[in-house]
Parts: C-alpha cells; sequence; structure tokens
C-alpha cells in the first residue's frame, strides 16, 4: 500500500470555511482545488490522512495532471492506503463524465476554423488512451462536425488503418471532408515516417474521390501537431 507519514487532521477539525463541502457551499464550486473536489468524491481519507491530503498525493504523483489520473484504473487507484473499489469507482466515473461533457459541448454545432479547435474536440476522444486510436472526423460542406467514428485501435506504437473504410465511412454518412485524428501514448507528437505515408496517401484518395483530407492531428498528452499548420498535407 502507498501510505504517508504526514501529521492527520481530521477535516472536521478544520475551519468551517476549509472543508471541502461547506467550502463549496459558501464560496462555489469554481473555488476549489482539483484536490478538494475529488476528496468529496472519496468522501473520506484513512485513519492516518484526511481526504484532501489523500487527494493531494494521488495528484501528486501523477504530476497534478487529470489527463493522467484519468489514466488511473481501479487497481492503481486502491494501492492508496484509504481508497477502496467504491473510490476507486467514484473517481473514475467522475473524471469519465468531465470528458463526456466536454464531448457534448456545442463544439459540435459550430464551423471548424482551426486546428486547435479540432484538437480541443480530439481531446474528448483520445487523451487518456492508453493504446493508440485512430478517428476520422467528418465535416459538411460548411465545415460543421456531422460525428466522430473510431477507425482503428492498437498496442503503444501504432495502429492498422484501413483507407476503404475511412472513405466508405465518409460516403455514408454524406460526409463532404475529414480530419484524421490519433493519439501518440508517449506523448510526443512528432509524426513517424508511417504518419506521414498515411496522410499523404489518404490526401491523394480523397483528392480523386472529392473527399478532401483537411488535416491530421497527432494528440499527446496536452498539446498537438497539425498536419496542415505544418505544410505536411502533400508529398
Amino acid at each position: 500500500m502507498i501510505e504517508s507519514d504526514k501529521e492527520y487532521f481530521p477535516i472536521n477539525q478544520w475551519a468551517e470555511d476549509d472543508r471541502p463541502r461547506e467550502k463549496l457551499l459558501l464560496k462555489g464550486k469554481a473555488s476549489l482545488s482539483d484536490a478538494e473536489l475529488i476528496a468529496i468524491l472519496m468522501g473520506s481519507g484513512s485513519r492516518k490522512e484526511s481526504a484532501v491530503d489523500l487527494a493531494k498525493r494521488i495528484l501528486h504523483d501523477v504530476n497534478d495532471n487529470l489527463i493522467e489520473l484519468s489514466k488511473l484504473d481501479v487497481a492503481s487507484l486502491k494501492k492508496y492506503k484509504g481508497v477502496g473499489e467504491a473510490k476507486a469507482i467514484s473517481i473514475i466515473a467522475a473524471l469519465e463524465l468531465g470528458k463526456r461533457r466536454r464531448s457534448a459541448e456545442p463544439l459540435e454545432r459550430k464551423t471548424i476554423t482551426s486546428s486547435q479547435m479540432v484538437f480541443e474536440y480530439a481531446q474528448t476522444l483520445v487523451a487518456d488512451n492508453i493504446y493508440e486510436s485512430f478517428y476520422i472526423i467528418l465535416l459538411s460542406r460548411a465545415n460543421k462536425i456531422i460525428k466522430s467514428v473510431l477507425i482503428g485501435e492498437g498496442g503503444t506504437a501504432g495502429t492498422l488503418v484501413d483507407p476503404k473504410r475511412i472513405f466508405k465511412t465518409a460516403l455514408d454518412n454524406n460526409a463532404n471532408s475529414i480530419i484524421l485524428c490519433h493519439n501518440h501514448p508517449s506523448g510526443n507528437i512528432k509524426p513517424s515516417e508511417q504518419d506521414i505515408r498515411l496522410t499523404r496517401k489518404l490526401k491523394k484518395l480523397g483528392d480523386m474521390m472529392e473527399v478532401g483530407i483537411l488535416d491530421h492531428i497527432i494528440v499527446g498528452d496536452n498539446k498537438y501537431y497539425s498536419f496542415a499548420d505544418e505544410n505536411m498535407m502533400n508529398g
């Protein structure tokens, strides 16, 4: 078990407006830190550690990064003294809800005008995946998102992509154009030679079929690489 030897003060001994639940009621949800929000989800800590201190320790181990935290499974969270299966499930469920909320935001109804907008949408698809996942984002003639479709999943180093499936999916959904998107679990957003060859192959096929390939976004941690921005779409 991962434990802490820090001196322990129960939350019920804290000043009232420092306790996470009371602080939320008095000052609003935006006033709470990530650790305090996680502490509310857990409800309690352990005999030697408050829920807030436990949450801080868990966050510290993932560099205070919620994307990294969302990659932890139940078994990984249960290694912390004071986190049982129910608490681990609560944390995972809350992070998944946050991810789904982002994908449900009005971005889908907006016209895509930049790689940054695509990245924000793509993060909801692949940001916390521990394996490589390849999506296509289908766009209307007005560059509005029709839907995103998972085309392939692989290991930590690559994914098999079928061009026939990509263009069949686009035609079936009356898409005018496509944006390619996949993640690099390593966090390194530099495209591989395979990424470059695939992108240029699909771009040529798209031109012939009058289904434009507008960009290919590679997501790694909290950053991205845009083939279009880097003038890498044509070979």
